[in-house]
């Protein structure tokens, strides 16, 4: 029997104007965990894409061998049935049907026409034993966390008798301890024999698990690495992804705040859809001008809630409290009225909430600021152009184009499209909650610089962020939440993981 399960052959995908992958060859061994690496538009989804049948055979250049054979796939069906699976970053599950329906949709099987319900909950539950989901199968997927819902995906492809699990960015929405699990459960799978094939931007967790890792730059292949026997560090891999080394992840900036720009007093907000529930109970902080202020804690501690309430309330079904902008109290109850207040905001769906993918940059850039670029109701095209070329050069976006349709865009450069959106009103208040989740080390650093250039320039920034090392190494405070509260703030100086995480748990 062949030692690989996976063979690629110079690889070539071309896509309008641009070339996403040329001769990648890589193999990938039966058994193993094969962690793939590279900054967003390396090319990596593109790959696994081919390799899963996305993109039908006669779509790119080269060979993809599959448990020996050359494949000639012409949809995701084909590879299923020959026991591949993939899961993307961006959950395909069906919100609205149960945990059960989910795991077995689109390969059901009926007598007479009729589909026995019972047998496919009792099977679910093997399954879900499997991923160690205790949630019972007739849950409705739309009320599991994202954790919880990537165990369902996993699940489902299980179902399918997988011999070749590929994750893309498995753990990217994901707290510290729902990464642990399911790097736990890809190192149980290699146990039972299942190939996985992990694409990421967290490299000690690709330390952590891989056996092999293959790094692509700009479409190419550059190397694979046995991570054990070639001694593998977070360096190595950064420098082979950026061509270069990066020394300094988070760029060093002088802090000097200034007078207290915004402050919430006893903030409380309630639940969309059960009113008497707070989700944000009584919370007191503020903002000065010229600080990064970071807020931390575990998924479902508040704090995207708490952001969203308070720019124009686009959360919760009331919120109750006072808001005050340089010492004067505001009513800011729509998004607009925040806008006009000097809010800027960034969701961290940006896929869902900060883009519109099926239309090109230059559009998702304008759509904030139409009343800056139009006259008498007409959007004036040739300004248009000209601010998202401007944000296209600050901001490095690597697009051919500003016509290029966003959803053709890597993530990174998809995250300096929102950016630029926001930046276009010129908020004196930047809100971003997850700025550089899913998004590559090099892509990661330019964010940073963009952070840190805003509030050089005197305007403020409030960051959500799950990963301790990026508030740590960013903000000038940082408040931690859990449960919908403030458990406590720590300065800069005296901020470490440790204590975040003390605060967060025991407060």
């Amino acid at each position: 029997m062949n030692d690989y399960i996976l063979e690629i052959e110079d690889l070539t995908k071309d896509f309008p104007g641009v070339r996403a992958l040329e001769r990648v060859s890589l193999k990938v061994k039966r058994g193993e965990i094969h962690s793939l690496c590279g900054e967003n538009g390396a090319g990596k989804s593109t790959l696994m894409s081919v390799i899963s049948g996305v993109y039908p055979k006669g779509d790119y250049e080269g060979k993809v061998i599959y448990k020996g054979k050359e494949t000639h796939y012409h949809s995701v069906k084909d590879s299923e049935v020959e026991g591949l699976a993939i899961i993307h970053q961006e959950l395909a599950l069906s919100p609205y049907l149960p945990v059960y329906e989910n795991i077995f949709l689109g390969h059901m099987q009926t007598k007479f026409g009729v589909i026995d319900w019972n047998k496919y909950i009792s099977e679910s539950k093997k399954y879900l034993d499997r991923v160690g989901l205790l949630e019972p199968p007739e849950t409705i997927v739309s009320r599991l966390g994202v954790g919880k819902q990537q165990l369902v995906e996993i699940a489902r492809a299980l179902s399918k008798k997988v011999e070749l699990l590929i994750l893309d960015e498995p753990t990217s929405s994901l707290n510290d301890d729902e990464s642990e699990k399911l790097l736990n459960l890809i190192l149980e799978f290699k146990n039972q024999g299942i190939t996985s094939v992990m694409i990421s931007h967290k490299l000690n967790e690709v330390l952590k698990v891989a056996d092999t890792v293959t790094v692509l730059r700009d479409g190419k292949s550059i190397a694979s690495y046995d991570v054990r026997g070639d001694k593998l560090t977070e360096e190595r891999i950064i420098r082979d992804m950026v061509g270069r080394d990066l020394i300094h992840r988070f760029p060093d900036r002088k802090s000097s705040p200034g007078e207290t720009l915004l402050e919430i007093k006893n903030w409380s907000v309630y639940h969309p859809d059960y009113h008497s529930i707070k989700v944000v109970n009584d919370v007191s902080f503020y903002l000065r001008k010229g600080e990064i202020l970071a807020f931390c804690g575990p998924m479902g501690a508040g704090r995207t809630e708490l952001m969203m309430s308070i720019f124009g309330k686009s959360y919760g079904s009331k919120s109750e409290g006072e808001v005050y902008i340089r010492g004067k109290k505001v009513n800011l109850p729509t998004t607009r009225a925040a806008m006009d207040a000097g809010l800027g905001y960034i969701s961290e769906d940006r896929k869902n909430l900060g883009l519109i993918l099926i239309q090109d940059v230059k559009t998702n850039i304008s759509n904030s600021n139409l009343k800056k670029l139009s006259k008498m109701g007409i959007v004036n095209s040739r300004r248009e152009i000209l601010e998202a070329e401007k944000y296209r050069k600050e901001l490095n976006i690597r697009t051919p184009s500003v016509n290029q349709i966003t959803k053709n865009l890597s993530g990174g450069n998809q995250q300096k499209v929102v950016v630029s959106r926001t930046l276009a009103v010129d908020p004196d208040i930047f809100i971003v909650d997850e700025p550089t989740r899913g998004i590559d080390v090099g892509a990661k650093t330019e964010i940073y610089n963009i952070l840190n250039d805003m509030v050089g320039s005197g305007k403020s920034v409030i960051m959500v962020s799950s990963e301790l090392p990026e508030a740590l190494g960013m903000a000038d405070r940082i408040y931690v939440m859990n449960e919908g509260r403030i458990k406590g703030m720590l300065l800069h100086d005296e901020a470490t993981q440790e204590k975040i995480m003390h605060l967060a748990l025991v407060g």
